[in-house]
């Protein structure tokens, strides 16, 4: 999971989730930047009302002569052009930096990828934007320099979702400049637009506006905004007021289309995704049509999927809409329906994550595969993903690449940050961080189902080796009249965990592996064992427990029950409490080991080493701690027990019979369930060992229900046919240390940086 192209390691922030990200049941996603590159494009354009880019030299990038042709060559659309991409090179926050090796060339450094985006547009066709002082921003129209002074910057939020510029032009008029998502701009229009119709026919993505703005006006304004930005409360409040305020009555200069490929892997991943059954819901702020081709060619939406749409405008609405959809589920209410999806903007969803409509909304949001949200702000985003986590009792991850994408990594579960174009800012609040989306995969699938499946074992088989050995002290309780004398010496008893028995839980929390990363991967449906609990729950632990105990009666009865008459030996002597606890404990470690390693299932040389090496090492131990007194003061009752244990021949026989009971009793159980009752790991283990390519009958198709046409007739929505997936998106940072609106107030491209920088 390295990403050689940014030199982008994966790193784990937190060592305390590893178990978490084999049980994930809910994904939520941003799409800028997450599931695409977030490197913008200028592909297409509408001005006034004609559409621009559809040519075939521009199906790689923007390459379509007619707009600079009719910007220079007397058509009647020529001043709107004109404007239209003058304001592409000074509506921004952008910051252009001279290559001192080349001074011709322009570097634009910007807070959003579509800001530069958008600058490089306007160059390719003759704007170009040159230099940028504190008050000024030069450009060159068409080989001819122009100053604009710049009077205020109206910055981007998720709330606005557009932003301003307020700028006296060369010709001395004072003009308002907006840039922003269609649904906010289209409302601040004034009356009787002209070429309103046809660029809601071409639009895409971002809206442009411009506005005259006579002086008094904006004398009148600028102390509003002036006061607004200096208060010491509520100052974003007042700024987006006094922002309000001026954006009116503005005239439609055209909308661009910016391109945002998908990363590498995307929809492999979302698919193999989805046949582990993990939901995936997309939350973003843009728009819904942008939304929906995303998930079309991203496979989030499939071609057969009926897609319920839910865009109402008010409460009421939006209640009785859930309501009717929650009760035509019926049967299938809060279960996997996979042919249905569910798309909801920003504006309903506010509405339906009110008290009256929430439990709807969960019936109809955890009944569908796929889930869509547009329009979101970064508060909605998390809402929902404390909602899902509260609700529905799963485990839930987040990914996202920016930082509005904190608040739902943190309210999740899991989070995972993508270290991308849009900062560090999500890597830096998350548990995980990888460089591309795509690593997902590899780190659920394999990493997670490892790192739970290691879990797991370890602590089942931390409680069956403490049970077998602390209940035999029972046992010898129920003979010893309970007096209190323990039958285990007691440094013997201390090194149990730490000595004798700590290697073989070492290696199944390490290096154990029940698939092959291979396996895991081309079978995603083996996450399903992890994911629903069936190696670990309140089952599996009780009658881990029981057997536990049931060993210990074994260890315990078998090995009195030989010792039931005494043992003399050559010396006169017969044996005691620490000879029957000696041998009770060495077929204890024996058993323990052996046991250790049927629960692996990767055996290894470490493996190997650990198992046979613990157990060598405590006859070891006996052998040299029967002779340590009186040289050293310790255990004066333990000298001479290596004799006694070893050189009596019923030891040995029980060394063989009792451990051979114990563990055989599994083994025979273990022989029973694979030929019986097989599980999709085991069987695909067993193709692991016989290495077939391809097993005889998929463990994906014997193991995933197959759904027929009737589980998308359970609502009779119409189908969302399959548009061509543009993925057309924008982004803008906000709530930085320093804002871009105010860097760029400071900067001076005029001058030279200090050297080092």
């Amino acid at each position: 999971m390295y990403d050689k192209k940014t030199d982008t390691p994966t790193v784990a922030k937190t060592s305390n989730l590893n178990e978490e990200l084999g049980q994930v049941k809910y994904i939520f996603s941003d799409k800028t930047g997450t599931l695409t590159c977030n490197v913008m494009e200028f592909r297409k354009c509408s001005v006034a009302g004609v559409k621009y880019g559809d040519n075939f030299e521009s199906s790689d990038r923007f390459n379509d002569p007619s707009l600079v042709q009719n910007c220079t060559k007397g058509h009647k659309t020529g001043l709107v052009i004109r404007d239209f991409l003058i304001l592409m090179s000074v509506c921004h926050t952008v910051v252009p930096e001279l290559d001192p090796a080349d001074p011709t060339n322009i570097h634009y450094q910007a807070s959003s990828p579509d800001e530069r985006a958008l600058v490089l547009g306007a160059k390719s066709q003759g704007v170009i934007f040159a230099s940028r002082s504190p008050n000024y921003v030069t450009i060159q129209v068409f080989d001819r320099e122009e100053k604009y002074e710049i009077l205020n910057v109206l910055s981007f939020t998720s709330n606005r979702k557009r932003m301003s510029v307020i700028v006296r032009a060369p010709d001395g008029k004072i003009r308002l400049m907006t840039k922003g998502a269609d649904n906010v701009i289209l409302e601040r229009l004034e009356a009787g637009q002209q070429y309103v119709s046809k660029t809601l026919e071409h639009l895409e993505e971002f809206a442009k506006m411009v506005a005259d703005i006579d002086a008094p006006s904006y004398e009148k304004w600028s102390r509003t905004y002036h006061a607004a930005s200096t208060a010491i409360a509520d100052r974003e409040i007042l700024l987006e007021n006094a922002a309000e305020i001026i954006e009116k009555n503005l005239k439609l200069l055209g909308a661009t289309a910016i391109e945002d490929k998908l990363q590498e892997g995307v929809p492999e991943t979302i698919a193999s995704l989805s046949r582990a059954n993990i939901k995936i819901w997309v939350l973003t702020g843009d728009k819904q049509e942008t939304a929906i081709n995303i998930g079309y060619s991203c496979r989030l939406l499939t071609p057969g999927m009926k897609v319920l749409m839910l865009n109402e405008q008010g409460l009421d609405e939006t209640r009785d809409t859930l309501r009717r959809y929650a009760s035509e589920f019926g049967v299938r209410r809060r279960k996997d329906n996979l042919l249905l999806a569910f798309v909801i903007d920003g504006e309903t969803l506010k509405h339906a994550l009110t008290y009256s409509c929430r439990e709807d909304l969960v019936n109809v949001l955890v009944s569908c595969k796929a889930v869509i949200c547009c329009r979101l702000s970064p508060l909605q985003k998390a809402d929902l993903v404390t909602l899902v986590r509260q609700e529905v009792k799963a485990i839930t991850l987040a990914i996202g690449d920016g930082a509005n994408d904190v608040g739902m990594i943190q309210a999740a579960h899991v989070g995972i940050g993508i270290s991308g174009v849009e900062g560090l800012q999500a890597s830096c609040a998350s548990d995980f961080a990888i460089a591309q989306f795509r690593f997902l995969n590899r780190l659920l699938l394999v990493h997670g189902s490892w790192s739970y499946s290691r879990l797991t074992n370890l602590i089942l088989y931390s409680f069956y080796k403490n049970i077998c050995l602390y209940f035999i002290e029972f046992w010898f309780a129920t003979v010893s009249c309970f007096s209190g004398q323990i039958v285990f010496e007691r440094w013997c008893i201390g090194l149990y965990n730490v000595l004798f028995t700590a290697a073989t839980p070492i290696v199944l929390g390490l290096f154990d592996r029940h698939c092959s990363s291979s396996s895991l991967l081309k079978y995603p449906v083996l996450y399903k064992t992890t994911q629903s609990s069936e190696c670990f729950n309140a089952k599996v632990f009780w009658i881990g427990c029981i057997k536990s105990i049931v060993h210990s009666i074994l260890f315990f009865w078998l090995t009195a029950a030989m010792l039931h008459h005494d043992v003399a030996f050559h010396d006169g002597k017969v044996g005691n409490y620490l000879f029957l606890g000696n041998m009770v404990y060495s077929y204890v470690v024996v058993s323990v080991c052996i046991k250790g390693g049927l629960e692996s299932t990767a055996w290894t040389s470490i493996t190997h080493a650990c198992v046979w090496g613990s157990i060598a090492l405590w006859f070891l131990f006996l052998l040299v701690y029967s002779h340590m007194w009186p040289n050293v003061d310790l255990a004066p009752d333990m000298v001479g027990m290596d004799k006694y244990v070893y050189g009596c021949p019923l030891f040995w026989l029980g060394l063989i019979l009792i451990p051979t009971i114990v563990t055989g009793s599994d083994i025979v159980q273990m022989a029973i369930q694979r030929t019986l009752y097989k599980t999709i790991i085991q069987e695909v283990q067993e193709r692991e060992l016989l290495s077939e390519t391809t097993p005889a009958h998929s463990p994906e198709r014997s193991s995933t229900r197959q759904y027929t046409e009737e589980d998308a007739e359970i609502i009779l929505s119409p189908d969302v046919d399959a548009l061509e997936p543009r993925g057309y998106a924008f982004s803008q940072e906000e709530h930085g240390v320093i804002e871009q609106s105010d860097l760029v107030r400071v900067y001076d491209s005029s001058q030279a940086r200090p050297s080092g920088l």
